[in-house]
């Protein structure tokens, strides 16, 4: 039996503490656009990166070719509107926005593609 493991409750952050990742909202926000876009064929895998930069989500059309986008949420933005990205294969910012709601909302991903 391994005596190493332990029970952790209320597993909370201190504000003093950095989290470098999404936040649930953000997440389920994020995974909501995942699951259209895998039920209509356009999307097929996903990664994360993660940093103390940035956080990445990486959409894929095939899990063997390289990621078609990645949403990004910048920790440390030089402006207020690159604090979450699109970005393609090679990191170009495709759309900036400081509200990922918007961004997701406001991209029409059909013609992002061409």
């Amino acid at each position: 039996m391994n005596r190493n493991l332990k029970l952790v409750v209320n597993n909370t952050f201190s504000k003093k503490e950095k989290k470098y990742f999404f936040e649930k909202s953000e997440l389920k926000i994020i995974l909501d656009l995942y699951a259209k876009m895998v039920s209509e064929g356009s999307w097929k895998d996903y990664g994360l990166t993660i940093s103390s930069k940035q956080v990445g989500f990486s959409v894929f059309k095939n899990a063997a070719e390289n990621a078609m986008y990645k949403i990004c949420k910048n920790f440390k933005p030089f402006s207020k509107n690159l604090k979450y990205l699109i970005t393609d294969s090679k990191d170009k910012v495709l759309k900036n926005s400081n509200s990922l709601q918007n961004l997701l909302k406001n991209t029409n991903w059909k013609k992002l593609q061409k």
